[in-house]
């Protein structure tokens, strides 16, 4: 896949009409051009997309031999195992990869990518399918392929490996309300779009059934213990609650936690399922009931996918979906 030809120095000061180096004083200090020079050098830059290069060296190559990624969270065991997935295809192919997180913030991803294409990067692999947009304007200036991760039903840029994160809720939900369970409540944290996907696909399994949606939700980021508070909480504001559809397994394993904690039994008074299919919940006892869901192959696809539009072969399809499987285990 050729790349486009990047905006120059030289195209932004053609747009304002100034000369190269103005542009290039304003690049290193605003203040040092007019007033009014610095808005029309600002919107000329927006307009073109103009990327600063910070390697000149690697510029002077064919190719840098590097792919960016980003994703939202170095601690969440979800993306480490997407990471594993993608270095496991990149380093044999002889590619390395330039990561950065963004902390589920899309202008500070905004920045990453900005960052990332001063590089000269070949490619871009993202775990969000909703950008600014800046970032979408940057990425099509740059003329390099990208893949989004962990969503198949969103629109993409170009393409997409994941999974449809509200059927496999809805799915998981309404395998809760044949258990016979009617009052489920679900816990969420971060309300990123996929936490948002996945209460949708809650609401829906809940609505069909005619069945009261209750949900506690939160910003902060996902833990045993926030899993802890979020069950106590809901409890005193819903003592009726019979079972938990949680956003992740970190928050299902945290109210099991504190179930056990209160003496609470699980399954016979409190029912729980997470999703993901983390460890954690595979190895506890009593089993996590989860959405098991591929991670590494996930990373996996999406590099391959990338490499091989990198070398000229193209694939049909722009969305890959690669399933999940809803696993009971001994919580439900």
């Amino acid at each position: 896949m050729n790349k486009k030809r990047r905006p120059t120095l030289q195209d932004v000061a053609d747009q304002v009409g100034i000369t190269k180096m103005t542009v290039s004083r304003y690049l290193k200090n605003p203040t040092r051009v007019a007033q009014s020079t610095q808005e029309k050098i600002a919107i000329a830059l927006e307009t073109l997309g103009y990327i600063p290069n910070r390697a000149p060296e690697i510029l002077a190559q064919a190719t840098s031999r590097a792919i960016g990624v980003l994703v939202p969270s170095l601690t969440n065991q979800v993306f480490a195992e997407v990471l594993r997935g993608i270095e496991n295809v990149t380093g044999k192919r002889g590619y390395q990869t330039m990561l950065a997180h963004y902390g589920y913030q899309a202008e500070l991803e905004e920045e990453r990518v900005a960052s990332l294409l001063s590089y000269n990067i070949d490619g871009l692999l993202l775990s969000e399918s909703y950008h600014t947009p800046r970032t979408v304007r940057m990425i099509e200036t740059a003329g390099i392929p990208v893949i989004e991760m962990m969503d198949s039903v969103s629109p993409s840029i170009q393409q997409c490996v994941g999974f449809d994160n509200t059927a496999a809720a809805c799915e998981m939900v309404k395998a809760m309300i044949e258990k016979g369970y009617r009052h489920i409540a679900y816990l969420g944290a971060r309300m990123d779009i996929r936490t948002q996907l996945k209460m949708r696909g809650y609401e829906l399994a809940m609505q069909e059934a005619k069945l009261t949606p209750l949900a506690m939700t939160t910003n902060e980021a996902s833990s045993f213990s926030l899993g802890a508070s979020l069950l106590q909480q809901t409890l005193a504001k819903y003592p009726y609650v019979d079972s938990f559809f949680c956003t992740n397994d970190d928050l299902a394993a945290g109210v099991i936690f504190e179930c056990q904690r209160q003496g609470i039994k699980i399954p016979e008074q409190i029912g729980v399922a997470g999703f993901h299919g983390h460890d954690i919940g595979q190895s506890m006892t009593p089993k996590l009931a989860s959405i098991i869901t591929p991670r590494k192959e996930i990373g996996r696809m999406a590099a391959t996918e990338l490499l091989d539009r990198l070398n000229g072969k193209e694939r049909a399809e722009s969305v890959i979906d690669l399933g999940y499987r809803i696993d009971l285990g001994e919580t439900l």
